[in-house]
């Protein structure tokens, strides 16, 4: 229940900035602006995946859903794994059977692991490592060239969200863009001026993402 409050207060508050900065005509040809179904009508123009490219994972990743892991003991094949984090969250691997994988850091599930396998195989050599990172989700909407949802690495910042979205239309309001972030049920909202961060200014605000980051470009 409080993650849906938080996730309607968050709709309303874009909406609300959205509507404030009011709309422009677009020029003939022109990319349509994107909206927030419930703030104009209007739904998303571009509903499928963008995937940065691949990177490597350190042990303080906090895993999620869809998340591809490759587990493996050292000298065991039958113990040699990759796993895909189940929407619940869930991971199932020999041995140990159903175990929550979600919201853990990579370091905290292989603790966990090697202490479970450890009751059947003596002093195990145990990797862990994350193959491909697929909950990171952000959303980049707005006048953008193709707005839509995106998984993203670890280290994506804002910039290059807007990269990955097609970059600005002519109609952009660059120094009004906002970045709003939900964390245990309270969203902030980071503004973004994007002619200075090109310039290689104002660089404080061109912050990295985390997952569930919106990035509105009205």
């Amino acid at each position: 229940m409080r993650n849906l409050v938080a996730a309607m207060l968050l709709v309303l508050l874009i909406a609300g900035f959205a509507l404030a900065e009011g709309t422009e005509p677009r020029a003939a040809g022109g990319p349509a602006p994107f909206a927030l179904k419930g703030a104009s009508g209007a739904s998303a123009v571009n509903t499928g995946e963008k995937t940065a490219p691949p990177e490597v994972v350190d042990s303080g990743y906090v895993l999620g859903p869809g998340d591809l892991l490759g587990i493996s003991v050292w000298k065991d094949e039958a113990l040699t794994k990759d796993i895909v984090v189940l929407p619940d969250g869930i991971i199932s691997f020999p041995l140990v059977g159903l175990i929550k994988a979600a919201g853990k850091t990579l370091a905290e599930l292989k603790a966990e692991l090697e202490e479970k396998i450890s009751h059947y195989v003596p002093e195990p050599v145990l990797n862990v490592e994350v193959r491909q990172v697929n909950s990171m989700i952000i959303y980049v909407i707005g006048r953008v060239n193709s707005p839509g949802r995106f998984v993203i690495n670890t280290n994506v910042d804002t910039l290059q969200a807007l990269a990955m979205a097609g970059g600005l239309n002519p109609f952009a309001k660059r120094d009004k863009i906002r970045v709003f972030r939900t964390e245990n049920g309270r969203t902030s909202m980071f503004p973004f001026h994007y002619g200075d961060v090109a310039d290689g200014r104002r660089l404080e605000e061109n912050i990295p993402l985390k997952r569930g980051d919106v990035i509105v470009v009205p």
